[in-house]
């Protein structure tokens, strides 16, 4: 149900397709699909399934989750009070709600969960493996991430004041804004290409606690963090969070996330265990955990941080108009990442399209995917 959410055609508080919204547009009922749960049967494989897979005929087939959703129940993110923080090439602070909560400036994203009958809310840093690498390839070709990461650890916490903007590809939280734009700020010739990465690592840190921020503000209660992704398998950048976020993070035994989350949600379908909270409880195991060690130093520096967006702001506003015309001028933009060159292991391509507002160029864009793909 969570990637129906962004159709803006679904309730989510209901749990179902908005027929109001449906009659008002004109939109036929009948069109809409039947809506499951995610560890609801759907369906079975077919015989001709099963020769073109070598799947076993007649295996259930489930409502599955969302690749967040998944990856929480992977971390076991299935209770109030655990919240997970993925490093891939974008980061994700996730968090489960018993009762549905909505920020009202649309700061965080609500969404129906893959555990039946919850909800989860979630903040996005568009830009957090992918400052990292973009430095790497820019910046430091031929480097391993590993070196990179070792010689930021010789740059003491704070990078000497040092910052990192990761508006590579403009912000979602808190920003909203798709025009933001990434920036090194305070940088000095005693600077090293050590403190660089370690402000990179840091601003991408600086930047996912401003979830943690919002988290507070709706009385979202984070009494533990669990790390995932590719950014979790680095010590120095798990040290850095817990220094950020100001508490202990928590390593997970199994690493697979999103699909050791679908397993669990299938096992629970196919009646292995009773609940997804169940399936959790049994098997998810906390292999670690890093306990900071410069939280003072780090939350000065933050208060720093969350200040220089509103400053760098005033100064693009006035070129917003520029960048907007000259985004006009290129309809679609091509990103390929090669799975050799992406922190979390990721490849695919990355289609960006820049449209005129209107919902009609939206179905323009959405009807042109199957000829530039």
């Amino acid at each position: 149900m969570r990637f129906l959410g962004l159709t803006a055609l679904f309730d989510v508080l209901r749990r179902r397709w908005s027929y109001e919204l449906a009659d008002e547009l004109g939109i036929e009922r009948s069109i809409l699909p039947k809506c499951y749960e995610s560890t609801e049967v759907t369906g079975a494989i077919s015989l001709e399934a099963a020769r073109l897979t070598g799947l076993a005929a007649g295996t259930p087939v489930l409502g599955g989750g969302g690749d967040q959703a998944s990856s929480a129940v992977g971390n076991g993110i299935v209770r109030r009070g655990i919240v997970s923080c993925t490093l891939g090439t974008s980061g994700v602070v996730f968090a489960h709600m018993d009762s549905v909560a909505y920020d009202p400036a649309g700061r965080v994203h609500t969404f129906c969960h893959a555990v039946p009958g919850k909800w989860h809310v979630m903040g996005v840093t568009q830009g957090a493996g992918l400052s990292l690498q973009w430095f790497r390839n820019q910046l430091a070709p031929g480097t391993s991430y590993d070196a990179l990461t070792e010689e930021a650890a010789k740059s003491p916490a704070g990078a000497q004041g040092l910052f990192w903007l990761p508006y590579l590809i403009g912000e979602r939280t808190p920003h909203l804004d798709p025009l933001a734009r990434a920036a090194f700020v305070g940088l000095t010739a005693s600077h090293t290409r050590a403190h660089c990465v370690r402000a990179v690592l840091e601003g991408v840190a600086f930047s996912l606690k401003d979830t943690f921020t919002l988290f507070a503000e709706l009385g979202i209660p984070v009494a533990r963090i669990r790390l995932g992704g590719g950014g979790a398998r680095s010590p120095l950048w798990q040290q850095i969070q817990a220094d950020i976020y100001g508490q202990p993070v928590e390593l997970l035994a199994a690493e697979e996330g999103g699909a050791y989350g679908a397993a669990l949600l299938a096992a629970v379908g196919v009646k292995a265990w009773p609940t997804v909270e169940a399936a959790c409880a049994a098997t998810i195991q906390v292999a670690g955990e890093v306990a900071p060690r410069s939280a003072k130093e780090m939350a000065s520096a933050y208060e720093s941080f969350r200040r220089l967006y509103p400053a760098l702001k005033q100064v693009s506003e006035p070129r917003k108009v520029l960048i907007a015309t000259n985004a006009l001028a290129c309809f679609e933009t091509k990103f390929r990442f090669q799975a050799s060159d992406e922190p979390s292991g990721w490849s695919g391509p990355m289609l960006v399209f820049v449209m005129r507002s209107g919902i009609a160029s939206a179905f323009q864009a959405f009807a042109s995917l199957s000829a530039i793909a």
